[in-house]
C-alpha cells in the first residue's frame, strides 16, 4: 500500500471575507473529490482571508499512480481557478505498509 500526501498553500488575492474564502474553498474541494476520488480538506490558515492550506491524500497500490494523481490535482487547481494562486506545494509518498 502506498500513500501520497500533499500540503498545498493557496493565495486568494481577490477575496475580501472569510465567507468568500469558504465559498471558494468548499467549491474547489468538492470538485477535486468528485473528479479525482482523493481526500482533501482545509488544514491551515482557517482565519486568514486570502490564504488557504489544503491537505490532499491518495492511497493506491502503485507509487507512480498515486504521484500522478496528486500531480493531476495540482494541475487541476492551477488551470481551473483563475482566482486561486498555488504558492507552495509540499509532497511526500510513504510506501510499504
Amino acid at each position: 500500500m502506498n500513500v501520497s500526501v500533499c500540503k498545498t498553500t493557496l493565495r486568494l488575492p481577490e477575496n475580501q471575507s472569510l465567507k468568500g474564502k469558504r465559498r471558494v474553498i468548499n467549491s474547489l474541494c468538492s470538485r477535486i473529490r468528485n473528479r479525482f476520488n482523493v481526500a482533501v480538506a482545509e488544514v491551515g490558515d482557517n482565519d486568514v482571508w486570502q490564504t488557504a492550506v489544503l491537505g490532499i491524500s491518495c492511497v493506491g497500490n502503485d507509487v507512480r499512480h498515486t504521484d500522478e494523481v496528486i500531480s493531476s490535482v495540482i494541475g487541476f487547481i492551477e488551470s481551473t481557478r483563475e482566482d486561486v494562486e498555488v504558492v507552495d506545494v509540499e509532497r511526500e509518498t510513504v510506501s510499504g505498509f
